[in-house]
């Protein structure tokens, strides 16, 4: 079993990005079975497909290496790299662009959600995105891809363009592509603003009320929680109770998803009770849970070198998983290497 998944560098890292992959990653790596693997990639390459400051690209992807490890990501039982630092990416992605079909990336729905009105003014890179996806994982021979209900269609795609390269290009007995299954996570969660509840967590809201950093200490997460926009009710003892009232419902599905407990745990406990008495005993669970994660980001953040070796040790042992499928690739396609 080989699991492969990647993650956008962004900045200003948040309970969301921790809850909705991160910890899940963090799970994946620690029920490993022995002679199975992990590889967690940085996607600064993809980053590039929309307008962007270098860097703070640069930045931003050292810092998301900080806090993957930070989080828990294990660079001696994991492979933690940057796309960048692995050149087979782009040269498998430009092989696949000659099986990927114009029809199938017209389909993507994330390129005419990222595109906007403007698709004609769009990067060539955003439309080709989910063919370097593609890339990404078959390079690695994944076995398994954890994805989101956003992100099922790359992987139906990658799956197609490795089914017609192995048709087209490869015997019956010998393919080059492995073809990946999914893995939707069970805790697939999905962290709303703590000033509106009907939006998603996100560094790009103008106020930084609205998100818990990772980077957030204690005194900082309880202030936030505390100022939290909710309603005047108090909560109710059941689910259906929530109906209605998004930001009671955020507040309760961040409770129960770092205690690791169900809604209807957390209303069982709670319900009848007011905010007063709720909104105190969440932020002490976030702040139990993140202070340590939060103090070794800090830390990891200061140490560029260690941070570098890290990616570069990764990047090494990518390098050496993803060249017996790029040669394999090359030489089904007829292509003469030199070297």
């Amino acid at each position: 079993m080989r699991i492969v998944s990647g993650i956008q560098p962004t900045g200003n890292l948040h309970l969301g990005n921790y809850l909705g992959a991160i910890r899940n990653w963090v799970r994946m790596q620690d029920s490993m079975e022995e002679g199975s693997q992990c590889l967690f990639f940085l996607a600064d390459l993809h980053a590039i497909s929309m307008p962007h400051v270098p860097a703070e690209l640069s930045a931003a992807t050292l810092e998301m290496a900080a806090a993957l490890v930070a989080c828990g990501i294990d660079p001696d039982r994991s492979i933690l790299f940057n796309q960048a630092q692995v050149p087979a990416h782009c040269e498998l992605q430009w092989m696949l662009n000659g099986t990927a079909r114009m029809g199938w990336l017209n389909r993507m729905t994330q390129f005419k959600d990222k595109s906007g009105k403007n698709r004609e003014g769009a990067s060539v890179a955003l439309f080709t995105y989910p063919v370097l996806q593609a890339a990404d994982v078959l390079l690695y021979q994944a076995t398994h891809v954890p994805v989101g209900e956003d992100q099922k269609q790359h992987l139906e795609l990658a799956r197609d363009i490795a089914q017609k390269f192995n048709n087209d290009f490869c015997t019956e007995d010998a393919p080059v592509f492995t073809l990946p299954d999914p893995i939707i996570p069970p805790e697939a969660a999905r962290i709303m603003s703590l000033r509106d509840g009907s939006a998603k967590m996100s560094k790009s809201d103008p106020s930084e009320m609205s998100r818990i950093e990772l980077a957030d200490d204690a005194d900082t997460i309880m202030k936030k929680i505390k100022k939290a926009k909710t309603d005047p009710e108090p909560l109710p003892s059941e689910t259906a109770g929530l109906e209605g009232r998004p930001e009671a419902a955020n507040l309760v599905g961040i409770y129960a998803t770092m205690a690791g407990v169900t809604p209807e745990d957390v209303l069982r406990d709670f319900g009848g009770e007011g905010f007063g008495k709720f909104k105190p005993a969440l932020g002490e669970l976030l702040a139990e849970t993140l202070g340590p994660i939060g103090r070794r980001f800090a830390e990891l953040k200061s140490d560029r070198e260690e941070l570098d070796a890290i990616l570069a040790r990764g990047a090494l042992e990518a390098r050496e998983i993803a060249r017996p499928t790029l040669d394999a690739a090359y030489k089904a396609l007829g292509l003469v290497r030199g070297g």
